[in-house]
Order: structure tokens, then sequence, then C-alpha cells
């Protein structure tokens, strides 16, 4: 990809959204069906399924999660499969505040990263005070990566300068641990908005762009991952900066994740192949990935029973 680099918005600077770029609807949707219809070839799967393994955050998000639930989970992402030889361990675990410490202790040394959803998860509906506090105090229990999510209230509401200083005092907090930024795009309800959220998060210092909670019915989906995709790559023409993307919700199946990575390659290119710059919040994908995994070794699946419930 051949950067432009015009930097007509510096970052950190809230952007002019009437310059963001009216989202072709149709356009959108019948390039996102093109890229389901795609195939991997046979000698390819066995790394596609790899890479996606090594982009997956296993997560648990419950109001009963437990030290022991997260423990074994952090174990289920150190061990995919002993029983599968050369396969990554998964990007990072992901739980809330309260539960870092916890996790940062069962994956010392591991390499997986520790991410924590913040500023009052999922909905949003707290104080930028309280939500600052929450980020500060999950970095200190350890935490590499916050999942923060934006006033969809506010947003609907105009106050789009609100966001993105919101945003960027989130971003500040962090310190040192990287931000991602949850839209929660079945709440945006337009693709305008979408492209619009998308804007304001990056420009407010936002090191991923993230789709979902995971927690309303409508997450991620190919067409409105697509139209994020193309903020990604505009902003990148704009500011030499990448930015990465995290679908989440609802992507539980393997062949899923290939037309994912497929429209990946093909909007940013392979420097955004990797695990750094693109994950699957999606912990049941996992689980369908080692059976297929499994499949091609043994020519036969395995039964749902060996594999742990996340």
């Amino acid at each position: 990809m051949t950067k432009t680099n015009r930097n007509i918005t510096a970052i950190g600077t809230m952007p002019d959204l009437s310059r963001v770029p009216a989202v072709d609807t149709v356009g959108v949707n019948e390039r996102a069906a093109r890229f389901q219809s795609r195939s991997i070839k046979n000698e390819a799967k066995r790394e596609a399924l790899k890479l996606t393994l090594s982009m997956i955050d296993l997560t648990t998000l419950e109001g009963m999660d437990t030290p022991g639930k997260v423990r074994q989970l952090c174990y289920k992402a150190m061990h995919p499969h002993d029983s599968l030889e050369g396969i990554p361990h998964v990007a990072a675990v992901c739980v809330y505040p309260t539960l870092v410490a916890t996790a940062r202790k069962a994956l010392e040394g591991s390499g997986i990263n520790v991410a924590a959803v913040a500023t009052a998860f999922p909905s949003g509906q707290a104080s930028s005070r309280v939500k600052i506090a929450e980020t500060k105090f999950a970095v200190a229990e350890g935490a590499d990566e916050i999942d923060m999510v934006i006033s969809r209230g506010k947003f609907h509401a105009g106050e789009y300068a609100f966001v993105f200083d919101e945003i960027a005092s989130i971003k500040e907090a962090c310190g040192d641990a990287h931000l991602k930024v949850i839209l929660e795009t079945g709440e945006l309800s337009t693709f305008d908005n979408v492209r619009k959220a998308s804007a304001l998060a990056m420009y407010a210092g936002a090191d991923f762009i993230k789709t979902s909670t995971g927690k309303v019915p409508s997450a991620a989906t190919i067409p409105v991952t697509l139209v994020m995709l193309q903020a990604i790559r505009d902003f990148y023409f704009e500011t030499g900066r990448r930015v990465g993307m995290k679908p989440a919700g609802g992507i539980s199946k393997a062949k899923l994740a290939w037309h994912y990575l497929v429209m990946l390659r093909e909007t940013l290119g392979q420097d955004w192949m990797t695990p750094d710059m693109f994950r699957f919040g999606a912990s049941r994908l996992a689980n369908d990935v080692l059976m297929q995994l499994v499949k091609m070794d043994t020519g036969r699946y395995q039964s749902v029973d060996y594999f742990s419930i996340d």
C-alpha cells in the first residue's frame, strides 16, 4: 500500500467530520458479498488456521466470572491443544479489571497479553471521571490492553467533541497500554455513523478500533468491518499511522474468519496480517479452528467434548 501522507488533520486533533466521505451502502454490501464467495486452497488452509488462532482474544466477561475460571481460560490460551504440534498461542486473554491481576499471574512468561474491558463496559454509562479511574486501575493491575466503549448516547446526540475528548482522556490514562475503542456498531444504525465514529476514535489516539462488545444482538458483520477497514486505510493515507482492527461477536467458525482475513488482505495489505494489527474477539472460534486442524491431521473431527467451554 502506497501512503500519500497528506496530514490533513493532526492526531490528537478533533477531525472535521464534514470531510468524512459518505458510505456507498450498495457498494459496500456488494463487495462484502464477494469476499464471502472466496475459497482458500487446501495447502493454504493450515497456515490460515494457525494465523486465525494467533489473532484471537480469548474472553470471559460474565458477572459470575471467578479467579478459577480466569486461570482455566489462561491455561487454554497457553495450551490450545497439546497434541497438535507447531500451533501458536492466542494473542490475548480479555477479562474485567478486577480479574486482571489473576490473569497477569497465570500468563506470566507466556507472551500472551492481558486485555481488560473498561469505561463501564458494555453500556458506557458512567462519568468520564469513573471511566478514567477504572482504566488506570486496570493498567495498574497489569493490563497490556484496554478495550473501552464509546458513549453512544453522546454520539447520537451529535456531541462528537465529547466523544473525542473522552477517548483522548482514556488514551492518556492507558499510559503504555494499547487502547482498543469499541464503537458498538449495532447501536450506530448506519454505515455513515460507523465511518464517523471510526474517524473520531483514530484521531483521538486509538491503537485499534473494534466493532462490538458482544453484548448486543447485532455484533460484527463483514459489511460493517469493511467500512471500518476502509476508514483505517484512509486514516493511514492521511497520517502514516497504522491502526489495528478487531471484529468481535458472532464469529465462531473458521470458514467465516477466513473471509475476514481475505477482506483484510485485499483492503489493507500484508502489513495488517499479524496479531499486532488484527484480532478476533471470538472465544468460540478457537474451538472450531482446533477442530479443523485435528481434521486436517487425522481425517476426522474430534468430539466437542474434547474442548473446553469458554
